[in-house]
């Protein structure tokens, strides 16, 4: 029986602790109509955290954050915290805040050299998300100083040398990192690709260079076949106006006459019957 007592005690407790919930409803909670937008103003429950901090909106979220990027911490601590929200920003696909938070992480100048080559890499791997290839690259070989056999930062390389239509430095790179992991599946694909591209633009160039001697050779063909003259009527003489010569050098020539303000020249082909017809019994000048 005496045992029975507290029991009963805890339940009278309860009682009035459950009637005075309903007379004085709890008051600070979520609105029925707007429980989400509220739930998701407490940091742990964040979907997404907000770029600008309000202390006044926000209080919890700027004092985390306060903890977060304290400046009495090391420098590799506070290159991790940046490298790790660069992460996260990274996988929310927001590339620009990825790059300053891996450029603020460089900015702490920490001596761990692993630490500062995945930072290279990481905001390579952002900025070639953005388009900036050369930008990306310079960052891969940043941290290749840093930690040579990097394969993440050969592998970015390699895809920043391909969109930078690099395709021979494309292969390089793709070699030397299978040297190292002779598997690694992204470097095959990229280095058959680039490998194809580089073998077709070797063509093109071939090909080109070809086609600009073959079109040399008919310029030289065509005016090797034309000659060009101008007459002096006063002594009714020819001079032959050298297939290099240009229209100036030929209007200071002593013996050139411009009449009713238009050059005039015979131009014929060398070979050809009338040609040869019109200069038979003339005297014609070379042109100097």
């Amino acid at each position: 029986m005496a045992g029975s007592q507290p029991d009963a005690a805890d339940d009278r407790d309860m009682d009035a602790f459950l009637d005075k919930f309903r007379s004085q409803p709890y008051r600070g909670g979520f609105h029925e109509d707007q429980w989400e937008e509220e739930f998701d103003k407490i940091p742990l429950f964040m979907k997404k955290a907000p770029s600008e901090v309000d202390p006044k909106e926000n209080p919890d979220l700027a004092c985390l954050q306060s903890i977060i990027f304290d400046e009495e911490r090391s420098p590799e601590e506070q290159a991790k915290t940046y490298k790790d929200e660069g992460n996260d920003y990274f996988k929310e696909k927001d590339y620009k805040k990825a790059v300053i938070s891996y450029t603020e992480g460089l900015k702490k100048k920490c001596v761990d050299p692993d630490l500062n080559a995945v930072l290279y890499t990481n905001r390579a791997a952002a900025q070639y998300y953005l388009g900036n290839f050369r930008s990306a690259l310079s960052d891969v070989m940043a941290a290749r100083k840093l930690k040579p056999h990097h394969l993440k930062a050969i592998t970015r390389g390699a895809l920043c040398h391909l969109e930078l239509k690099h395709f021979a430095e494309a292969v390089s790179w793709c070699d030397e990192g299978l040297h190292i992991d002779a598997k690694e599946k992204k470097l095959l694909e990229v280095r058959v690709k680039a490998d194809k591209l580089k073998r077709t633009e070797q063509r093109d160039v071939r090909k080109a260079r070809l086609k600009e001697k073959k079109q040399q050779n008919q310029n030289e063909a065509l005016l090797q076949a034309i000659k060009v003259y101008f007459e002096d009527e006063d002594r009714t003489e020819l001079y032959q106006v050298p297939p290099r010569s240009t229209l100036l050098q030929v209007l200071q020539h002593p013996r050139y006459f411009v009449k009713a303000l238009t050059p005039a020249f015979l131009i014929c082909v060398g070979a050809s019957p009338f040609c040869k017809n019109y200069l038979q019994g003339r005297k014609v000048h070379r042109v100097k």
